[in-house]
C-alpha cells in the first residue's frame, strides 16, 4: 500500500525531510548536473527534487502513481504534475532524456512492470535514476518516514530489477547517513561525511543509474508472405540416364548451365494461353 501524498508532504516540510532533500538532491545534481536542454520525467514523489533542473532543462513533468496521489506542482506558477497510472504511462515511447524514479519503486506492487514503462518511455540515449529505502541503513527499520515502508533494497537486488526490465545499471551512489531522528537533523552534514567513509554500506538511500539496452530486431509484419525469387526453368530434352543421381550437380554446387532457350516474358505467356482458351471455347483449332 502507498504512503498518501498528505504523508509524503508533511515529510518533507519537516526539518528532517528538509535535510533528506539536500542530500539526496545533491546526488542528482552530481550525476545530471542541471540537465541542459533534457526532458526529464519525475515518476513516484519526485517533486521536491525536480525545482533543481527547471531552469535549464527543457521540460521537466512529474508523474504521480494513481494510490499515491497527486498535488499540484509547481504552485502558484502553474500546474506540471499528473496523475499516472504506473504500469501505463500517459507518454508516447522513447519520449525524455532522464527520469528520476522516487518513492516508487518500494511500494510497487508490480516493480517489473513500473520499470519497463520508465525503459519504454525513456530515450535510447538516456539514463535514468532509480532511489530505493537500503536495506541495510536505518531509515528502512524506521516507519516515521516514507523509506519506511514497502520493500527496501540491497545493490545487489535493485541491479538484478533493472536488469529485469531491460535497463543495464551503469554506476551507485548512496546517501542519507543521517540517522531519521528529528533532534540530529543538525549534524546532516557531518553524518554524510563521515558515514561514507567509515560505514558506507548503512546509508539511507541507494540510487542507481541505468541505461537504456535496444536491440535491432527484424520486424516482419503479420499476414504477409515474403516473396522468394524461383527460377522459370523451360522444358528441354531429358538427359540420358546413366545411373548418376540427377540432382548430383546442385547437390555438390557444380556449375552446370541450364540449356539455352529463348522464353517469352510473363505478359506474352499469360496472353498466348488466354488466347488458347479462348479459342478452345469457341471450337477453333489453335494456330
Amino acid at each position: 500500500m502507498r504512503r498518501d501524498i498528505l504523508e509524503l508532504r508533511a515529510f518533507y516540510a519537516s526539518e528532517l525531510g528538509r535535510r533528506a532533500r539536500t542530500l539526496i538532491g545533491r546526488k542528482l545534481t552530481q550525476a545530471w548536473g542541471e540537465a541542459g536542454g533534457q526532458d526529464l520525467l519525475g515518476l513516484g514523489y519526485a517533486t521536491p527534487y525536480l525545482g533543481a533542473f527547471r531552469s535549464r532543462a527543457r521540460r521537466v513533468i512529474a508523474a504521480m502513481p494513481a494510490q499515491q496521489g497527486v498535488e499540484i506542482w509547481p504552485a502558484p506558477e502553474g500546474n506540471l504534475s499528473t496523475l499516472a497510472d504506473e504500469e501505463a504511462l500517459p507518454f508516447r515511447n522513447a519520449l525524455f532524456d532522464r527520469i528520476l524514479v522516487i518513492h516508487a519503486v518500494e511500494e510497487s506492487p508490480d516493480p517489473p512492470a513500473l520499470l519497463r514503462e520508465v525503459w519504454r518511455v525513456l530515450a535510447p540515449a538516456g539514463r535514468v535514476i532509480v532511489a530505493v529505502a537500503a536495506r541495510d541503513g536505518l531509515w528502512a527499520n524506521h516507519e516515521g518516514t516514507p523509506l519506511g515502508h514497502g520493500r527496501p533494497y540491497s545493490r545487489r537486488q535493485l541491479a538484478a530489477l533493472l536488469r529485469e526490465a531491460e535497463l543495464e545499471p551503469a554506476g551507485y551512489t548512496r546517501a542519507l547517513y543521517l540517522p531519521p531522528v528529528d533532534w540530529m537533523a543538525g549534524a546532516a552534514e557531518t553524518f554524510e561525511t563521515l558515514g561514507a567513509r567509515l560505514w558506507p554500506r548503512f546509508s539511507g538511500v541507494l540510487l542507481m543509474e541505468a541505461v537504456k539496452q535496444s536491440y535491432a530486431i527484424q520486424a516482419r509484419p503479420q499476414g504477409l508472405r515474403r516473396r522468394t525469387a524461383r527460377p522459370i526453368l523451360a522444358p528441354a530434352p531429358a538427359p540420358a540416364r546413366t545411373g548418376a543421381n540427377l540432382f548430383g550437380a546442385q547437390a555438390l554446387g557444380a556449375r552446370e548451365p541450364w540449356p539455352a532457350r529463348p522464353l517469352e516474358g510473363p505478359a506474352e505467356r499469360h496472353s498466348l494461353i488466354l488466347e488458347a482458351s479462348m479459342r478452345e471455347a469457341c471450337g477453333e483449332a489453335s494456330p
